[in-house]
């Protein structure tokens, strides 16, 4: 049965303070639908509606001018009396929950989330992969790692490297038998690994280059949902696969796949961890954010 905590009154009183949901949601880094879900929820609880909306405006009702009333001061000393229990917390401690893509946690596991854990033991770190881009906040995770052009526009974002890129590659053996590709559309000749997104949808490898954008929609023998899986099958000599180049940089170096339309390939925005906005972080928290930007000034 759903009972009303303290951030359901929190997201009361700023939607009241702001007389909007937006301006809310940007206030208490929650996302504008789970701010207005928490507030239709708590509604539904008490049986009254506590704000008149319509497209241009908020306001609150008889009924919520005076919930608001009698809970602001009760709420204000509740948060005065947690802050001062949390201040007391000198030792991180507790759980942080991260929720990213499979390339970007094998680039931050070691440099961050590893050296984090050997920092402050006592912390437990729990980290989702999932190709989905999912609100952070409305599901749990205290951060996300996304490229920095899927962070939300209301989230605090830290860069953690260097602008990332696509990489197509084959094995030597493939390229000896099929030849090179030069320009994306030469793809339709050649064998290539497909890859299935977590909508169901097939995706299509992009290039830019000089102004000129390629959207191609690959053909080839295989197709699968995994990248750990493609880079398997390129290595066998099965076709061509397009990867995150992070998760291929040692099989290029080491001469077991070789990389073909470089220059067809450019930079793409940087990793970013990002999180809400927080007015009482616990010691964890504050701790992984520090040694986040310790990382990105590192790697500047």
């Amino acid at each position: 049965m759903y009972q009303p905590g303290l951030n359901d009154l929190d997201a009361v009183l700023a939607v009241a303070r702001r007389s909007s949901f937006r301006g809310a949601a940007l206030e208490l880094g929650m996302s504008t639908t789970a701010m207005s879900s928490a507030i239709a929820k708590l509604e539904a609880h008490l049986g009254v509606r506590l704000f008149n909306r319509t497209t241009r405006s908020v306001s609150l009702t008889d009924a919520g001018r005076a919930f608001v009333e009698q809970v602001a001061p009760g709420l204000e000393d509740i948060r005065g009396a947690m802050d001062a229990a949390r201040a007391q917390q000198a030792k991180p401690s507790g759980m942080l929950r991260i929720n990213t893509f499979a390339t970007a946690a094998r680039e931050i596991l070691a440099p961050l989330v590893l050296e984090y854990l050997r920092r402050h033991p006592d912390v437990h770190v729990d980290v989702v992969t999932e190709g989905r881009l999912v609100d952070v906040v409305a599901e749990g995770f205290d951060f996300g790692v996304r490229m920095a052009n899927l962070v939300p526009t209301d989230m605090i974002a830290i860069p953690l490297g260097a602008p990332q890129r696509h990489a197509v590659v084959a094995s030597p053996a493939y390229l000896k038998k099929h030849g090179r590709p030069r320009v994306p559309s030469d793809l339709f000749r050649h064998r290539c690994i497909r890859v299935r997104l977590p909508n169901g949808s097939l995706f299509r490898w992009e290039f830019r280059k000089r102004g000129q954008t390629a959207l191609i929609d690959v053909t080839g023998p295989l197709t699968l949902d995994e990248a750990s899986l493609s880079r398997i099958a390129v290595l066998e000599g099965i076709g061509l696969g397009f990867f995150m180049e992070p998760d291929v940089r040692g099989d290029i170096e080491a001469g077991r796949l070789v990389r073909v339309l470089e220059d067809w390939t450019p930079e793409l925005a940087r990793l970013c961890l990002y999180y809400p906005g927080r007015r009482n972080s616990s010691a964890a928290h504050t701790a992984f954010v520090a040694l986040a930007r310790e990382v990105a000034a590192a790697r500047e």
